[in-house]
């Protein structure tokens, strides 16, 4: 080794580690420079293992990140217990619901782009929507199909008061059309095909007179296919999850990647954990690996790590930034995080809070009556994980699990108590 090879050897040593530190995302910091306790963190960690321990939970991973670094991250259990594979913070779930957020993302960006207007009836984009059905009960107690009062419009879907539910198992219309629940990884159909055969069946309500959970952000997709000209995967690839460098978050998981999905559970007190089916169905382990391919649903269909969602939620709390990456203006982020719903529409599970372009936001601390902040935004998902951004105190939390039914677990309300509490300044 010549003398001259030394400064070369420890100068790629410099770049390579400089690049390894670069490449680490919400990087982690001691939690008591970001305001919070690492002793009362532990109390997180000593209450999941529990929860590991008592069987109520298979596997879990707690991400908490703070004033944009990562100030805990706390992962438990098996990622599959009967071949005792430990969870990693790199294990792959199915997020569910948690999609809509990325789709309304993807909605606003449109907007920012001149492509759509939110308050466009959805019919510019679907002509098939332009006359909907709703379903009422005539003074006889039956079932009589009336035309709707108004036309939906984008915004009334990405704040779940276009009328549209997650199917109704008594029509026989809706039956006919094989359309029921929230799961499309089965379908061997675009989702634009299946979104047009939906226009045509009777919805729960008129247009912007109830909050009505269902089938909106799947249509959102279908929206947003037409108005960019792109499929779904291929507009979220390029504009959200490349920029983000979320690169696990997918709705088919890769064939190399199969080793790192997260098996499903169902739990109840009376059964304890037991192995979802291994079937292609909603309450199975799904068609996530194998199956079709070929319907992206916007409304559940993606899968994530803890760390990819994180990295979206706090380019959120950033104001439509993160790391270089401008997903969006803070005028849109500001857009989406506040409550759309008209006075007299009630959100349905929770008091003291509205609903935003895409998510729940906090407006009254004390009816909600549990540990948050006014102006938090949060959702969550069919398989039991959930995430909340906190703007007053600077925080995003994400916890995911694969728990489908999850039958009198209390995980969720301990996570927000725990967070909360170990926040000291």
């Amino acid at each position: 080794m010549t003398q001259r090879s030394l400064p070369l050897l420890a100068v790629l040593g410099l770049f390579l580690s400089l690049s390894l530190a670069s490449a680490e995302r919400l990087a982690p910091a001691k939690p008591e420079r970001l305001g919070m306790s690492s002793e009362r963190l532990e109390r997180l960690d000593t209450a999941f293992e529990q929860m590991v321990a008592d069987g109520e939970l298979p596997g879990a991973v707690v991400l908490v990140a703070r004033h944009g670094k990562r100030a805990h991250l706390g992962v438990y259990g098996e990622q599959d217990m009967a071949s005792e594979l430990a969870m990693s913070e790199n294990s792959i779930f199915r997020i569910a619901s948690q999609t809509k957020a990325i789709v309304s993302v993807a909605t606003l960006m449109l907007q920012e782009e001149g492509k759509l207007l939110i308050g466009d009836p959805v019919s510019d984009y679907l002509p098939e929507f332009a006359n909907t059905l709703v379903a009422e009960t005539n003074e006889a107690g039956e079932q009589v199909n009336v035309p709707a009062k108004r036309q939906i419009t984008i915004r009334d879907l990405l704040t779940h008061t276009s009328g549209i539910g997650y199917g109704r198992k008594s029509d026989p219309l809706w039956q006919e059309a094989g359309i029921d629940g929230w799961y499309f990884a089965d379908r061997d159909e675009p989702i634009r095909e299946t979104v047009r055969r939906l226009a045509s069946l009777p919805f729960n309500s008129h247009p912007g007179e109830k909050y009505v959970y269902g089938y909106n952000t799947d249509i959102l997709g279908a929206v947003i296919e037409v108005a960019s000209g792109m499929p779904l995967d291929a507009l979220l690839k390029q504009k959200i999850l490349d920029p983000l460098e979320m690169h696990d978050t997918h709705f088919y998981l890769p064939r190399n990647k199969a080793q790192r999905l997260s098996t499903v559970y169902s739990y109840s007190p009376d059964n304890g954990l037991q192995r979802s089916p291994d079937e292609g169905t909603m309450n199975a382990q799904g068609h996530y690996l194998n199956g079709p391919r070929v319907s992206f649903s916007g409304g559940a269909g993606l899968l994530s790590t803890a760390n990819d969602y994180a990295i979206f939620l706090q380019m959120l709390l950033n104001g439509g930034e993160y790391e270089g990456a401008r997903i969006l203006s803070p005028k849109s982020v500001e857009l989406m995080t506040v409550n759309h719903l008209a006075e007299g529409v009630e959100f349905p599970w929770a008091k003291g809070v509205g609903f935003g372009l895409g998510f729940r936001v906090m407006e009254d601390v004390g009816r909600f009556g549990a540990p948050a902040s006014v102006g938090e935004f949060s959702w969550g998902g069919a398989y039991h994980s959930t995430y909340w951004v906190d703007p007053e105190e600077e925080l995003v939390v994400v916890y995911f699990t694969q728990v489908r039914p999850a039958t009198g677990l209390d995980d969720h309300d301990k996570l927000r108590a725990l967070v909360y509490q170990a926040i000291v300044e």
